[in-house]
């Protein structure tokens, strides 16, 4: 029996040898390139930067010069196969008064069977610094897109990344087909979506609109209208002074409502509860229907008519903009704010 288990321990550290000495042969090829540019520019400019491939961040500084830095490494079962990888990837620049191109194209060539695959191989990543005001128009096939402090418009495209937005004293425009959206805070209206992932925005001075396919939403203080739908996840948010539509197809919606809406608001789900704190001035023309649970009400109400436990109609504070709410699947609660 002893030997019986010296023999598998001695085999099973063999297997673990040649494991690691056959992954080590067979790691990859390595190739890599770094390559700088510099543009003189006026704030209030712009970057135009679209690529095949790689991750784009872009920073701002107090300068009137616009930096860009391309770190590329590709890596397969050969040295010669990364380097043709490498060299069919090309980054292009171009210059216009104030406006810089940036523009990275794959050519897929001998290599096209592997196209679909491409990310395996070659990493690219786009670093960029601009003016401190300064537009972006940002758009890559595969990565993600950061944008940190910067005055101007941002609009950003992924296909397959998430998107990060930090202080942005500007309107926002984002899409992603496959990633999470994160923004601290915008002094513009921001527009979001994706097709697969989270959103959470904090600050916002004007609109918002952000539509998920799948994941849930958060939004912090928004100023203006508030426009959010996801077919999977809970709705949160935490204050809106303008009018507010939010629907979720699978998760419970919080919502607190702290001035009096222009227009009417609506909060709908097919499956959780709704809470909605409004503030004790606001008056709306309260309809909630919950097909599984029941409304509960903090403010006073004169019901005319029937008095239902799973639906309400009643004015709030002599009445206002309409506040429909429903739920298919769980109670709904009107709550005063603190």
């Amino acid at each position: 029996m002893i030997k019986t288990t010296r023999k598998n321990i001695l085999f099973t550290a063999f297997m673990t040898v040649f494991v690691l000495f056959t992954t080590a042969c067979l790691v990859y090829g390595v190739a890599g390139d770094t390559i700088e540019k510099s543009f003189q520019v006026r704030p209030g400019g712009k970057l135009i930067l679209e690529t095949d491939i790689g991750s784009v961040e872009v920073f701002s500084r107090n300068t009137n010069t616009l930096e860009v830095e391309v770190i590329q490494e590709a890596r397969t079962a050969s040295s010669s196969r990364a380097e043709r990888i490498l060299k069919d990837f090309e980054v292009s620049f171009r210059q216009n008064g104030d406006t810089v191109y940036v523009t990275g194209e794959y050519r897929k060539g001998s290599l096209s069977r592997f196209w679909n695959n491409i990310g395996r191989y070659i990493r690219v990543k786009f670093q960029v610094t601009v003016p401190q005001e300064f537009n972006v128009d940002l758009k890559t096939r595969g990565g993600s897109i950061s944008v940190d402090d910067l005055k101007g418009s941002v609009h950003s495209q992924t296909s397959g990344g998430s998107l990060s937005f930090s202080r942005i004293d500007g309107p926002v425009h984002g899409r992603t087909s496959g990633g999470s959206i994160r923004m601290t805070s915008c002094s513009g209206n921001a527009d979001v979506k994706t097709s697969g992932g989270s959103i959470t925005l904090g600050d916002v001075s004007g609109d918002v609109i952000a539509h998920t396919s799948g994941g849930s939403i958060k939004v912090g203080r928004a100023k203006g209208s508030v426009d959010v739908h996801t077919s999977g996840g809970g709705i949160r948010v935490e204050e809106a002074r303008g009018a507010i539509k939010a629907h979720t197809s699978g998760g419970s919606i919080t919502a607190y409502l702290s001035d009096q809406p222009a227009s009417n608001c609506s909060l709908t789900t097919s499956g959780g509860s709704i809470t909605v704190h409004l503030a004790e001035r606001i008056g709306v023309d309260l309809n909630a229907r919950a097909s599984g649970g029941r409304v509960y009400t903090e403010f006073p109400v004169l019901i005319r008519g029937e008095i239902s436990k799973s639906s309400l109609k009643a004015k709030i504070n002599d009445g206002g903009p309409e506040l429909y709410l429903y739920t298919s699947g769980g109670s709904i609660y009107i709550r005063k704010s603190d």
